[in-house]
């Protein structure tokens, strides 16, 4: 079921985030890691919330919330890498990890709109 394994993939993805996160304050680093650990860690948070939702229309604008903030975490993650604070590669796995989540992302809120 794709639901569960989007509901794996962002809480893997979290916790990469997190580490992420504990590894710029390292650097000193606190404007971008403040913003990504938000937005990184609430895609996960905003796909649980739908699993409870009240109706098809809340479970939509649930999961249209994670889209958003995976989107916004991919935003981060670009600035990160163009102003150094992650290497190409961590950047590239990150990224093609936050890139999935969205494609799941918008295939199961088109599924959703379809059985309404």
């Amino acid at each position: 079921m794709q639901e569960s394994k989007l509901r794996t993939q962002t809480l893997d993805f979290a916790v990469e985030i997190i580490n992420l996160v504990k590894d710029l304050k390292t650097k000193h680093e606190s404007i971008i890691s403040n913003q990504i650990g938000r937005s990184g860690t609430s895609i996960g948070a905003n796909i649980r919330e739908a699993q409870y939702a009240h109706g098809k229309a809340d479970f939509i604008a649930k999961l249209q919330i994670a889209l958003k903030e995976a989107n916004e975490t991919g935003y981060w993650l670009e600035l990160l890498f163009r102003t150094g604070y992650i290497d190409e590669s961590r950047f590239k796995k990150l990224d093609s990890d936050c890139a999935s989540i969205r494609v799941m992302l918008i295939s199961s809120i088109n599924t959703a709109k379809e059985n309404k």
